[in-house]
Order: C-alpha cells, then sequence, then structure tokens
C-alpha cells in the first residue's frame, strides 16, 4: 500500500512538474503531498476513528483540478466512479456525488451536447454500482465502528465491549471471591494513545483496557483482595507517565457505568477512589 501510494505521489509530481497552469501546478503538488504523508504514516492508521472521511482530500483536489484546468484535466471526471466504491460516510457520499455532477457540468462545454449528454449517461451507469457497492458496505462500517480490538498488539477495546465485559467480571468477582475494580482515566487528546499503551503495557494479560472517548480511557484490574489492590493502585499510578485524572470504583460498587461517568465528569480532584472500605480519598 505503501509503495502504491508513492508511486502515484510520483506520477503526480510528474504532472505537476510539466503543468504550466500555476494552480493546476499548485493542486497537483498538494496531492503529492497528501499521498506522501499518508504513504509515511500508513502503519499509524490504526490511530484514526473508522469514520474519518480521508476521501475528502482526494475528492475536494480533483473536482478543483477539473475546476481551474479542465483542458488538461478533462479525462480525470471518470475517477469519480472509483471514489464512490469506498467506503464512506452518507454525508461524504452525498458530497461526492454533488462533486461528480458539478464538474461533469463544468466540462460540458468541451464536449460538445451530444458527446456531453452520452457521457453523462454512462457516468450515472459507472456511479449507481458505486452507490450499490457502498451501501453493502455501510452494517460493515458500523460493524467496524463497534470493533472490540482498537489497536492491533494491544489489549485496547472499545467502549461498547466494556458495557458487557463490566457485567461478567462483576459477576465473577462474587463468584471466585477476588477483588475487582474500575479504573477511568483522563488526559488531553493528544496524549491518549500514548497514555493507552501505557496503561496497557501495567496490566495483565487477563485484564483489558477501553478507549471510551478522545479523552477518557478505562480498564478492569483484578486483584486477590483490597490490600493487593491499594498496592496496584499505587505503582499503576506511579508507572504513568501522563499527567491524569484518575477514579478507582471497585465492581461492587458499581451501579452503572453511566453513573461512574458522570461522577468522573464531576470530578474536581486528580484522584478518587471508591469502594466498600474506602471513601473520598
Amino acid at each position: 500500500m505503501r509503495l502504491n501510494l508513492l508511486a502515484a505521489a510520483l506520477l503526480l509530481a510528474l504532472l505537476a512538474h510539466q503543468t504550466e497552469l500555476v494552480t493546476s501546478a499548485l493542486l497537483l503538488w498538494l496531492g503529492v503531498a497528501w499521498l506522501t504523508v499518508t504513504a509515511i504514516r500508513i502503519e499509524f492508521s490504526h490511530l484514526r476513528p473508522a469514520t474519518l472521511p480521508w476521501q475528502l482530500v482526494p475528492s475536494l483536489l480533483l473536482a478543483s483540478l477539473l475546476w481551474t484546468d479542465p483542458e488538461r484535466h478533462a479525462l480525470w471526471i471518470w475517477i469519480w466512479p472509483a471514489l464512490l466504491m469506498l467506503p464512506q460516510p452518507s454525508w461524504m457520499l452525498g458530497l461526492t456525488v454533488a462533486l461528480a455532477a458539478l464538474t461533469w457540468w463544468s466540462v460540458q462545454d468541451l464536449l460538445g451536447f451530444e458527446q456531453a449528454l452520452f457521457s453523462g449517461l454512462v457516468m450515472l451507469i459507472l456511479v449507481l454500482p458505486g452507490l450499490a457497492r457502498n451501501r453493502q458496505l455501510q452494517p460493515l462500517q458500523f460493524a467496524t465502528r463497534q470493533r472490540v480490538r482498537l489497536v492491533p498488539g494491544l489489549p485496547l477495546w472499545s467502549a461498547h465491549q466494556l458495557t458487557s465485559d463490566l457485567r461478567r467480571e462483576r459477576a465473577r468477582c462474587r463468584r471466585e471471591g477476588v477483588h475487582g475494580e474500575l479504573l477511568l482515566l483522563s488526559s488531553s487528546r493528544h496524549l491518549l494513545w500514548p497514555l493507552a499503551q501505557n496503561l496497557c503495557q501495567q496490566t495483565h494479560d487477563f485484564e483489558n483496557c477501553y478507549r471510551l472517548d478522545r479523552h477518557t480511557l478505562a480498564a478492569l484490574l483484578l486483584s486477590r483482595d483490597e490490600a493487593q489492590a491499594s498496592d496496584r493502585r499505587e505503582s499503576l499510578l506511579k508507572g504513568l507517565r501522563s499527567p491524569v485524572k484518575a477514579r478507582f470504583t471497585s465492581l461492587n460498587a458499581i451501579g452503572s457505568l453511566e453513573d461512574q461517568l458522570l461522577r468522573f465528569e464531576k470530578q474536581r480532584t486528580s484522584l478518587e477512589i471508591d469502594s466498600e472500605t474506602v471513601h473520598g480519598r
């Protein structure tokens, strides 16, 4: 994938070098920069939310090229059906269709009435399978947003998974007599992923961590008893390199996950511990 992106960037660079129109050359160089940066950072793409419409950049660049230099790039109008086949949110799909229609309208003067009408019909025929394909992918997109493991190689799971795991771990703690706690962590947005990696490294293999939103992480911690849990709390907080707001709550003291998140949001101190024996610390 990286080699394909770099090859595409090289081709655009050659086109930009041969283009005389300054605006068109600038747009092509922007495309080169976007493809190059994407190729370099492709291995970190799992850190991006699945719903981010990366197609917005090539769609806008393609439309701009067709508007500014239609004589040179008129054939590029046939790229639209391919872009419509890619998975994307509904609003992005509508925007892509609108951009395709507007750019076809902008180049029709170059083609003449008969050719413009014929090309429009062919474009419509090609667009419809793309829309159908995209509609088939929408259930998969929803499943992807609910996917459990967020980062390959790390026990980091989605908020959807925490809801079911919380019930299971609470039942197991009562059945086996072990001490379980829900840890909530909050940090700035740009520190969240390093904090998530740090948190996953400090948990056991049988414990899971969760990303609740762009600022909040959670973990289900299991210990033999309250004494061991207290030691783990201290060592875990010392091992976190980022400044955080933290809340530890015994699983037996949890009413619902929504209540815990509301209390955590209203928390003013950097650390709160809720358990059967410890309160208000």
